[in-house]
């Protein structure tokens, strides 16, 4: 191509890219003017939000315990112009509310914090302009006593299931007590601190688990989570050799029985097997039994034994016998 050529071809693409960029610099131009007129008409527009505003509780004596939780917010829904909404949601309500512990206790060891009182805080913090259309909750309520406490012992509140030939031998907290805060009358009637809800399937192995306290409305437990350690153990059959002890024998009487001593069998944990002796078991015939139902055999009763066992029973449960006078 000629040298001419070329240049005629330079030229028109000029002249093309040229017409192109002024076009869609015009369309990048109106494109921010409506853009722009947009926002305006919208952020002018009036809607309806809601909002997390952050409470807190002050001028609380020190030997005041607060023993409910006092809402961390409070949700509202504020009407207004599009622009102060958005100046909410990125400046302004950030600070807590101050709720003054002296302006809302009453002897009855209840504070009551009204809805016009959180209202009026509220609008402290708000625009002129600002209209709250809901607030949930539209009151608080909270509980505390002046230095009234006990302690008390800890239970395990769910359901364990323990893996096939397994069981639940022990189970430890973590501190073994707690103290409880409340008022007189609702202190005098906790005896027992319990734990939220636990529900544990196929226990085969040592648990160690960190768990909240349930919560008593107008009580406060410190702490509020305790360490629970879950011990399982193999179960296993085994046996113990205990003598017969005869009871209630008139005077002059003995009992002898054959054999003097029978097998009680059940069935424990491994581990539990070396804290199990003969001497926590006892067997007794009873003598007024015998005078009552006369015959060539005396019944036999399994009437004590240790905790942490199961399946108890006696390998006979009847043996021949001989009375003696002497």
């Amino acid at each position: 191509m000629s040298r001419k050529g070329v240049r005629i071809l330079v030229v028109l693409r000029n002249f093309f890219f040229a017409i192109v960029n002024k076009e869609f610099l015009i369309f990048l131009f109106f494109l921010f003017v409506s853009g722009t007129f947009w926002l305006v008409m919208t952020m002018t527009e009036v809607y309806e939000r809601e909002y997390a505003v952050p409470i807190r509780l002050i001028n609380v004596p020190k030997d005041v315990v607060v023993t409910s939780d006092v809402n961390d917010t409070i949700k509202v829904t504020i009407r207004d112009k599009g622009y102060v909404l958005l100046a909410y949601k990125y400046s302004m309500i950030t600070q807590p509310i101050a709720i003054d512990y002296r302006n809302h206790s009453r002897s009855s060891e209840r504070g009551i914090v009204a809805s016009g009182d959180l209202l009026k805080l509220i609008y402290k913090e708000l625009a002129k302009s600002s209209r709250i259309t809901s607030m949930k909750p539209d009151h608080l309520v909270y509980y505390y006593t002046e230095g009234k406490s006990k302690t008390v012992p800890l239970r395990l509140n769910g359901k364990i299931i323990t893996g096939q030939n397994y069981y639940v031998s022990k189970i430890e907290f973590s501190p073994e007590r707690v103290e409880v805060f409340a008022r007189k009358s609702l202190l005098d009637s906790i005896r027992t601190a319990y734990t939220e809800n636990m529900v544990i399937n196929n226990l085969t192995d040592t648990l160690v688990q960190k768990v909240a306290l349930k919560k008593i409305t107008g009580a406060k437990f410190v702490p509020s989570e305790v360490k629970v350690t879950i011990y399982p153990d193999i179960l296993t059959e085994t046996t113990v050799e205990v003598p017969i002890t005869a009871v209630n024998m008139p005077g002059g009487k003995i009992l002898r029985t054959f054999p003097s001593r029978v097998k009680v069998m059940f069935v424990t944990g491994v581990g539990n097997i070396r804290n199990i002796s003969a001497s926590q078991f006892r067997v007794e015939a009873n003598y007024e039994d015998i005078a009552a139902h006369p015959s060539e055999k005396c019944s036999l009763s399994l009437t004590r034994m240790p905790q942490g066992i199961r399946n108890s029973r006696l390998e006979i449960s009847e043996v021949d016998y001989l009375i003696e006078t002497q």
